[in-house]
């Protein structure tokens, strides 16, 4: 039996790799990029059978089409434009001049949305999936501050929760690099989670001995009334804020007034510090997969070398 052309068979393996790989990939960025309420794919959510509903999806959910972009892309423009209307009506010069301008605007945008929001319920296979979904709360919420406004005067400025229906950008833009990068963070984060937290338990435990003792040392006549009032202190001089609002005036309390200052710096440094570490061992791990035949994989959704087809170890 004639062998096969090892070029041939290289090549062939070299294709096949690259399209695992590819297909790897996109089904990660079928995922919502954000999801702390769990996982939803969107596979999961778009019809099987063919009719109304799987084109409606289609133009909604996908952007691969280009009514599907078209609909995303001023899907942007109204988010963009409602929540610039929300920010200058809130300066009460522009209010005055174009204040009935910007409730038109608010109004029909809030209607796009509303029946944006139904007709993703309804294009949905499974509707319970996205009402619960990350970007269903999202979107959700962005709707109910302009109906709460018709009972509770204000309200309609928590329209600004819009803005976090953007991240759609880097679905529609097709910036999946930038997803990647996202879950990169998210693990480097969870990752920093133990460490974190011991790090706010020791803040805390040093804001309320400070806030005692300056209480102890400069007492109510120099604004010090209670603990919780040298508690606010000890915060607000450890992170570096310092406001002026209330100040040590004895010799005592100014040293240990110095000496929050100096270790409040120290302090800044140390969670930065602990995420940093787990960005980069993150990124270590991620381009020390090395293959048998010498080629290093730099990409953590690979599965396969892209030089030989091989299996690379996880990461």
């Amino acid at each position: 039996m004639k062998k096969a052309s090892p070029t041939l068979l290289s090549r062939d393996t070299i294709h096949l790799s690259r399209v695992v790989n590819e297909l790897h990939c996109r089904q990660r960025v079928t995922k919502f990029p954000l999801y702390p309420f769990g996982e939803t794919r969107m596979d999961e959510l778009k019809p099987t059978e063919p009719g109304t509903r799987k084109t409606i999806y289609e133009i909604i959910f996908e952007a691969d089409t280009g009514p599907g972009k078209a609909f995303d892309v001023a899907l942007l423009v109204f988010i963009v434009v409602s929540v610039l209307a929300v920010v200058f009506e809130s300066v009460s010069a522009i209010e005055q001049k174009y204040g009935r301008l910007f409730f038109y605007v608010e109004w029909l945008i809030t209607i796009f949305f509303t029946v944006e929001y139904i007709l993703r319920v309804y294009c949905c296979e499974k509707p319970k999936k996205y009402i619960f979904s990350f970007f269903g709360i999202v979107d959700l919420l962005a709707l109910l501050p302009t109906y709460l406004s018709l009972m509770v005067a204000g309200t309609h400025f928590l329209i600004v929760i819009r803005t976090v229906r953007l991240l759609r950008a880097f679905k529609i833009l097709q910036m999946t690099r930038y997803v990647g990068e996202s879950h990169v963070l998210m693990d480097a984060l969870k990752a920093s989670q133990p460490k974190i937290t011991v790090f706010l338990g020791t803040v805390v435990s040093l804001v309320v001995i400070i806030g005692a003792l300056m209480f102890m040392i400069e007492g109510p006549e120099n604004g010090f009334h209670s603990i919780p009032r040298g508690m606010y202190w000890a915060i607000v001089t450890l992170t570096t804020v310092g406001y002026g609002d209330i100040a040590p005036q004895t010799l005592s309390g100014q040293l240990l007034a110095a000496f929050v200052m100096v270790i409040g710096y120290g302090i800044i440094a140390v969670p930065t510090g602990i995420v940093t570490s787990e960005l980069t061992k993150s990124r270590i791990e991620g381009a020390g997969r090395s293959c048998g035949c010498g080629y290093s994989e730099s990409d953590r959704a690979a599965k396969y070398c892209k030089r030989c087809g091989d299996s690379l170890s996880p990461v």
